[in-house]
């Protein structure tokens, strides 16, 4: 590994472990990064659903990644709401594609789960006024992919686009000790969030225009 490499691994480690453990206190920061990762996921994978193709197989799936990402990461920086209905989706679509993706390759099935488990989330959250705990769970759950995936890219020489398109079987595939050491950390990042954000009360936004 050369020193650039080393040095992208620390700071990928150390952000996705802040994420991780910290994530409810920094989410307005971070509104327009999830939002860009969010929608180009959404992006491509749509792509990938409805064509068969490889996840970023192919230069239609990119573009259309893409465009998704800038406007989903415009979006979630002007309009506090529409960031909160994004994390939501993108938690609820994460859990569903990740959950089937586990057994079978991503495709139309998967991704239909992914959108229902999208919107189900998302009329919880504001039917309930989870918005809180909804954060909380996915920046814990994403700030504990990004520093395990990073393990693993390291550790056992994992692609980076079958963490991205199939983390669930990727980790599996590499062992159980990787899902094992997932779901601790994640754990762990949404106890000590719940703990540690129980007097905060962030300055929220209605919009940015």
């Amino acid at each position: 590994m050369g020193f650039e490499m080393f040095c992208a691994t620390i700071i990928a480690l150390a952000f996705g472990t802040l994420v991780c453990f910290a994530g409810y206190r920094l989410f307005l920061v971070l509104l327009p990064i999830w939002g860009f990762f969010v929608g180009f996921a959404l992006g491509a994978q749509t792509i990938q659903a409805i064509f068969g193709d490889a996840f970023l197989g192919t230069v239609t799936s990119w573009v259309v990644g893409f465009v998704v990402a800038v406007i989903f990461a415009v979006l979630s920086y002007l309009f506090y709401f529409f960031a909160v209905i994004m994390i939501a989706a993108g938690l609820g679509y994460g859990l569903g594609t990740g959950i089937m993706t586990s057994f079978m390759d991503m495709g139309v099935i998967p991704w239909i789960v992914g959108i229902v488990g999208a919107v189900v989330l998302v009329a919880v959250t504001i039917m309930f006024n989870l918005q809180k705990y909804v954060i909380i769970a996915a920046t814990a759950l994403g700030g504990a992919l990004l520093a395990i995936g990073t393990l693993m890219l390291g550790a056992q020489g994992v692609a980076m686009v079958d963490l991205t398109d199939q983390p669930v079987r990727a980790m599996l595939s590499a062992g159980p000790l990787w899902a094992i050491l997932f779901l601790t950390l994640a754990v762990a990042g949404i106890v000590i969030q719940i703990m540690s954000t129980r007097a905060y009360f962030p300055e929220t936004y209605e919009n940015r225009i």
